[in-house]
């Protein structure tokens, strides 16, 4: 390995890069000129709603966990540990949520876009409020998206930068937008194989560079980078238990309980019971995932140690980790590092290719549809317009990205906590609180992102405004400590160091994001609902509210029922979960605020329904 030489690709890099831009390119194709030739708007945003549970669930996770990832939680492994591995415990509340509570209510609905459901539990102005909320977090998130596989190509190749950035954008927008929703979840498909594929072709040659597995594992042992349990509460430390584990329950939940991208592909399932296991089958696929990054970040301090890339400076970000530790270590094997960069490329496509279909779907059905009478064909075409003027736009966000003093990863996850918190907050206040009413939603709304950019573009001052580099995480710093005094003497700097007042609220993790906005929004929703009235019962619209009390006292009656075969039925008055009054035998409908507000798909109750999946 020469570190400091130049790392270019070879011709067989490019054609294996170029073959598989053109499969995935193909498969757009493929779809817009077969079948119904996305000729409705059914099939191009919802796919005609026939798709199943795998290549949904595979989809669902490449949106969300492709670049970003790839490029962004290797480095951060590499350089503070694996603390960041935790965030796998928050994979398992973040999904059985949306499985078992949001995908129930929206699937019930027969929704087209999930913020319908917003006028249909609010009003109007609410649903609006969420499209646009919606609208200004993708196209932000987007910048991130493009810009990612643009940085990894000009760092690689010596390719021009925002060339690669038209590159990216255009040949996503293209597909996307002749192909439409089938494309776009089959693109993932192909798309995540390769993602594997090349991530573990790294690790593997990584590993025989590093002198095998026990070398690696000794390396990264004696050097620091095997975190154990981080109880520390402080949330102003980036990565801990308590940060990763339970601020990232909130970050999943808004991306796989009520954002617009996924909630699209729910929908799109053939039945809700196949909507339910593509969640499931979410789980052991993000577990993948984080799995192949996090060792990749581990092989690369294996492989250089403490003599980082970055301060020898052969790169100038730590974002360009990654891409640089695969062309020096798969140098001698032509066409990997094509196959890798491919990869990562192809990658950030599915993420875009997902952001311009649903930013078409919510403008179309949200914000066109309601005020416009179009016959089919006319809105089809629209809607395929819409997609192509997306992702104009948001060729331009990724120049603001360019100007973000943050990690690619910080700065995605930092974007959906501030957008994505309040968002979630004002569905959380919908579906769990009947009580809750419009005015209270949208002044919570407004609460919640005002709350969120405070914090967000407070926090990215300060840390621009400041020359003292943030205290580290305190996992890493056991193993490169050799007294009880060094200890000490660590522990008091990081002390003296801890920002207090604002600078300690702007401080603030940006793994809470999300749980500090969306609660924001459920408190101020309540408080004004309750001065200006709250919502009554019998004005809540069918289905829209999820009977968190029934259901609660059904699985509560359920855990503690003794067993039939140990004891003899008592006489009782109540007859399989009904009331006996005055003679009349009447059903136990919880609250009074949840009857009648959750619609069943069958005549099957909603707990037994859940149990059967």
């Amino acid at each position: 390995m020469d570190p400091s030489g130049p790392k270019y690709f070879t011709i067989i890099d490019y054609v294996i890069f170029a073959l598989l831009l053109v499969a995935s390119m193909s498969i757009g194709l493929y779809y817009a000129f077969t079948g119904g030739r996305q000729s409705t708007t059914q099939e191009f945003l919802f796919a005609d709603r026939s798709m199943k549970c795998l290549p949904l669930s595979l989809s669902l996770m490449a949106t969300f966990q492709s670049a970003v990832a790839v490029i962004g939680t290797p480095a951060e492994v590499y350089a503070n540990g694996t603390q960041y591995w935790f965030i796998g415990c928050s994979y398992i509340l973040g999904l059985l949520i949306p499985a078992h509570i949001f995908i129930p209510v929206f699937y019930r609905l027969h929704l087209t876009s999930v913020y319908q459901y917003l006028e249909l539990r609010f009003c109007k102005a609410v649903r609006i409020c969420g499209t646009v909320t919606f609208i200004f977090q993708m196209v932000i998130y987007v910048g991130v998206g493009i810009y990612t596989p643009a940085l990894a190509l000009n760092a690689v190749t010596g390719f021009h930068l925002w060339g690669a950035v038209l590159a990216t954008g255009l040949v996503c927008t293209v597909y996307t937008a002749l192909g439409g929703l089938k494309a776009v979840v089959w693109t993932d498909v192909f798309q995540t194989v390769v993602m594997f594929t090349g991530q573990l072709a790294v690790i593997i040659v990584g590993v025989q560079q590093a002198g095998g597995p026990s070398e690696v594992w000794v390396k990264v042992r004696d050097g620091g980078r095997i975190s154990g349990f981080d109880l520390n509460p402080d949330p102003t430390v980036r990565h801990t238990f308590w940060t990763l584990g339970v601020g990232g329950v909130f970050l999943m939940l808004s991306l796989y309980g009520v954002n617009q991208a996924q909630v699209q592909r729910y929908l799109s399932s053939r039945t809700e019971k196949e909507a339910v296991m593509s969640c499931y089958m979410v789980f052991p696929c993000l577990q993948v995932a984080l799995m192949l990054s996090c060792l990749m970040g581990l092989v690369m301090y294996a492989c250089y140690g403490n003599n980082s890339p970055l301060e020898q400076q052969y790169i100038k970000s730590k974002d360009q980790m990654v891409l640089y530790f695969v062309m020096d270590m798969l140098q001698n094997f032509p066409g990997l590092p094509g196959l890798f960069v491919a990869c990562l490329f192809s990658a950030s496509l599915s993420t875009i290719s997902s952001a311009f279909n649903s930013l078409a779907t919510v403008t179309m059905e949200d914000l066109i549809k309601p005020h416009y009478s179009m016959t089919e064909a006319r809105a089809t075409l629209l809607s395929k317009m819409l997609a192509l003027s997306y992702g104009i736009i948001c060729l331009a966000m990724a120049y603001v990205v360019h100007l973000m003093n943050s990690s690619v990863l910080q700065a995605a996850l930092s974007i959906f906590g501030m957008v994505g918190g309040p968002l979630l907050g004002l569905f959380c206040l919908g579906i769990f609180f009947p009580c809750a009413n419009s005015i209270g939603a949208v002044i919570g709304l407004a609460a919640g992102l005002l709350m969120a950019f405070w914090v967000g573009i407070g926090g990215f001052l300060a840390r621009m405004s400041s020359s003292v580099v943030p205290p580290f995480n305190s996992t890493n710093t056991v193993a490169a400590t050799p007294d009880n005094i060094t200890i000490t003497a660590v522990t008091a700097v990081i002390d003296a160091a801890r920002p207090v007042g604002l600078d300690g609220f702007y401080s603030l993790s940006y793994m809470w994001y999300s749980a500090l906005n969306s609660s924001t929004v459920v408190l101020i929703g309540l408080i004004i609902s309750f001065m200006t009235g709250p919502t009554k019962g019998d004005d809540v619209a069918s289905g829209t509210v999820y009977p968190v009390v029934r259901t609660a006292r059904s699985l509560l009656f359920k855990l503690v029922q003794p067993s039939a075969c140990c004891t003899s039925p008592p006489e009782q008055k109540q007859i399989d979960g009904h009331k006996e009054i005055n003679g009349n035998v009447k059903e136990d409908a919880g609250t009074p605020e949840e009857t009648e507000t959750f619609l069943s798909s069958n005549p099957v109750s909603h707990l037994e329904q859940e149990t059967s999946v």
